[in-house]
């Protein structure tokens, strides 16, 4: 079988490049707020135009949370309350993780 050596090199090169990889580091300042009664994390994450991320905190998936809100009503809010800036929300978009993206208006 000739196959076998070749998939055997390109595991070895898959952990060693998993192994020789340093680990992305947050250099960014992550808020974290209180909204509709769920946390929410809000991170700068580009200088220009300003684009914050809010991530919501799933509270370990418990069925027994705080009742149901709309999760982008809550986005708008945690971001607001974050930045102390209105978010632009002609410019939201959530990813397929959940995560909200937004521009911010501070006049």
């Amino acid at each position: 079988m000739k196959l076998r050596p070749a998939l055997l090199a390109i595991a070895a090169f898959a952990a060693s490049a998993t192994l020789f990889t340093s680990p992305l580091s947050a250099k960014e300042e992550t808020k974290s707020v209180f909204v509709m009664s769920r946390t929410w994390a809000v991170t700068q994450v580009s200088d220009a135009p300003v684009v914050y991320r809010a991530t919501r905190d799933n509270n370990n998936l418990n069925p027994f949370g705080p009742p149901p809100r709309l999760r982008t009503l809550q986005a708008i809010a945690a971001i607001q309350q974050a930045t102390g800036c209105k978010p632009i929300v002609a410019s939201m978009y959530q990813n397929i993780s959940g995560q909200f993206f937004s521009q911010v208006s501070c006049n």
